[in-house]
């Protein structure tokens, strides 16, 4: 289990650390492969203007699951951190309980499972109920790699307020992730 501590450090750097690591949620995910992160200080992030009840968790402290609607349609997988920022998980390389994702999803192809983070939250079976629950505990498994593979960054997709801020991030060369990155990796 992840310890609560690894999320009270500076958000876009717990973006890059989560990458590689193991998320599992009641036994079935995989490899983190691409995340973005959030703060408050920018507008695009949902504790900008203050709290609301839909992103009160963000105010809870770190080590929380964010969990919102996104369009009114599509679950969304975020990592409270300090100072009400989050980091949103955009994709997973599937490893455990492809059945389960396969069924959730009604897929076949791995690559197509958790390729964004609506199709990412679906495959895990995250929903509203998951809002504020503790990462280092159950449901939740979090395992941080070993070593921090290469990264790639570029802007936040899919955002039209602060897009051009480069912190999205993902591993570099992975064909697991929801959109190709226009930049060169980043030196580690």
């Amino acid at each position: 289990m992840i310890d609560p501590d690894f999320f009270t450090r500076e958000v876009t750097e717990v973006a890059r650390l989560l990458l590689g690591a193991e998320l599992l949620v009641d036994g079935v995910g995989g490899r983190i492969t691409e995340t973005e992160a959030y703060h408050p200080s920018e507008p695009a992030s949902h504790s900008h203007r203050g709290p609301t009840p839909r992103n009160a968790t963000m105010f809870a402290g770190p080590a929380l699951s964010y969990v919102y609607r996104s369009y009114g349609i599509h679950w969304c997988l975020n990592f409270t951190c300090a100072e009400a920022s989050a980091v949103l998980i955009r994709a997973l390389e599937p490893t455990t309980g492809l059945d389960a994702m396969r069924l959730r999803r009604n897929l076949e192809a791995p690559r197509a499972l958790c390729s964004g983070p609506g199709k990412l939250a679906a495959a895990l079976g995250i929903d509203r109920s998951h809002d504020g629950l503790p990462l280092a505990a159950a449901p939740f498994a979090i395992t941080l790699a070993e070593t921090t593979p290469p990264v790639v960054i570029g802007p936040r997709i899919g955002i039209t307020k602060a897009a051009d801020l480069p912190w999205r991030f993902g591993i570099a060369g992975s064909p697991w992730l929801s959109r190709n990155f226009r930049t060169a990796p980043t030196p580690q």
